[in-house]
């Protein structure tokens, strides 16, 4: 692999660009827009800033409306200069009004923000990475890398070949079989470690500081974290530029939480939708729950965990984002909760009986949180309610297997068909018997 040097890429700015600076999330320094992620004075995250003046001339419903039916119709509110982004379709993902899963849980207006179906790898880490690679290749980078629970491999692995960028990722050695493969055929140099997600994620700050990669979420975390905003301005255009009254959407670092309710405060701030304070909640898995903990506990600190949960997606031990997280919760009203490794299986299975979704373990854990705030009386059901779905479940099949019973195995005569639904029926009732118990 060639090692690349970061570049500033001049003449790639064109007037179109509304990305000014990183800022410096702690102590508010400044920096030029190249590849760097921790302030130099603090040591504080650095995130991108825009010129809301320029964006609130220049931008209206209209002119979102009539660009491409991708995360790149927002192309304004994302730090890239190039006219001609990487766009594989990325966005734009279903927001489905939920019926039967709504009256299963006692809620009048919920929807389902279905980003299972994201393109090309089937997870909203398309939007982050689509971002991250095209302002890479504004920097000069020619390699980029990641570290990754799994769907960040994938994505980064087949946008770089989209792209024509060489490529290197890294995912702990014990990753789901579904997600090694979708990241292996896009044929990235792929390094299993032998260890969880927060020693990967250390190894891979030494090697972006020795190799000089572009790492979308070391050094150019800045940047790959704004893709999620698009998860926040999509839902407000398909709910007929409104916000909803309440979200619910899976932790693990934290910045996907943090980076939808920038994009609300962004719409809001440029006149696009009417100011709204809506309530934020988050959900993690008892296994890995250290923004929970800190949440329930009162505390402005989160504590490292060791990740032990079949939500390997969301097993972050040492959330970067935690902290923020906590504040948008606080702030807004919402709450974060955690459930066990059964209640995320039930949690993907309630999904996919009630909407014909099949989500993997993160989405798990999030319909779960969701079922047990309403149950606590923290949801009220008259509110309008997304629940952001993140990825797909054919990449975690493990975690449902034994769980979701075995087809009916006949002869191929008539009599044998009557048999096999007969005991169907029967053991259909007794479930049901059981679930009224």
């Amino acid at each position: 692999m060639t090692q690349a040097t970061q570049v500033h890429a001049p003449g790639t700015q064109t007037t179109a660009a509304t990305f000014t600076s990183l800022i410096c999330k702690e102590c508010g320094a400044e920096y030029e827009p190249k590849a760097s992620h921790v302030c130099e004075f603090c040591f504080g995250p650095l995130e991108l800033g825009y010129d809301y003046d320029a964006l609130r001339r220049h931008v209206t419903r209209e002119s979102i409306s009539a660009g491409p039916n991708s995360i790149w119709r927002y192309r304004p509110f994302l730090p890239v200069a190039t006219d001609s982004p990487i766009d594989v379709g990325t966005g734009m993902t279903p927001l489905v009004r939920s019926h039967r899963l709504a009256r299963r849980l006692g809620l009048k207006k919920l929807y389902i923000k279905n980003d299972a179906v994201n393109m090309p790898t089937l997870s909203f880490k398309d939007r982050v990475v689509s971002v991250a690679l095209t302002r890479a290749k504004e920097l000069g980078f020619t390699t980029v890398s990641c570290a990754s629970t799994g769907n960040l491999a994938n994505s980064t692995a087949a946008i770089a070949a989209h792209a024509g960028l060489d490529c290197c990722v890294f995912i702990p050695a014990d990753l789901e079989a579904g997600k090694v493969l979708g990241t292996l055929i896009y044929s990235p140099t792929v390094i299993a470690v032998q260890g969880n997600y927060d020693q990967v994620n250390r190894l891979c700050c030494e090697v972006a500081n020795t190799h000089g990669w572009g790492f979308v979420n070391i050094n150019l975390r800045p940047y790959y974290s704004e893709g999620s905003k698009t998860l926040g301005y999509e839902v407000a255009e398909q709910l007929g530029w409104q916000l909803p009254d309440h979200i619910v959407a899976p932790l693990a670092s934290g910045s996907l939480f943090t980076k939808i309710y920038k994009g609300f405060q962004e719409f809001i701030k440029v006149g696009l939708v009417d100011e709204k304070n809506v309530r934020f909640s988050g959900a993690q898995a008892d296994g890995c729950s250290p923004i929970a903990a800190a949440f329930r506990e009162g505390r402005d600190f989160v504590m490292p965990v060791k990740p032990n949960t079949i939500a390997k997606s969301i097993a972050i031990g040492n959330p970067a984002d935690g902290i923020y997280a906590l504040d948008v919760a606080r702030k807004t009203g919402g709450n974060i909760e955690s459930v066990c490794d059964a209640e995320i299986i039930e949690g993907m299975k309630l999904l996919a009986e009630t909407e014909g979704i099949f989500t993997e373990t993160a989405g798990g854990t999030t319909i779960a949180v969701l079922k047990k705030l309403v149950e606590s009386g923290k949801i009220d059901p008259e509110e309008s309610t997304v629940v952001y779905i993140t990825g797909n479940g054919l990449k975690t099949q493990e975690a449902v297997h034994g769980y979701i019973g075995e087809p009916l195995t006949i002869e191929p005569k008539l009599d044998s068909f009557e048999r096999a639904l007969d005991r169907s029926r029967t053991l259909d009732r007794l479930e049901w018997q059981q679930v009224l118990v």
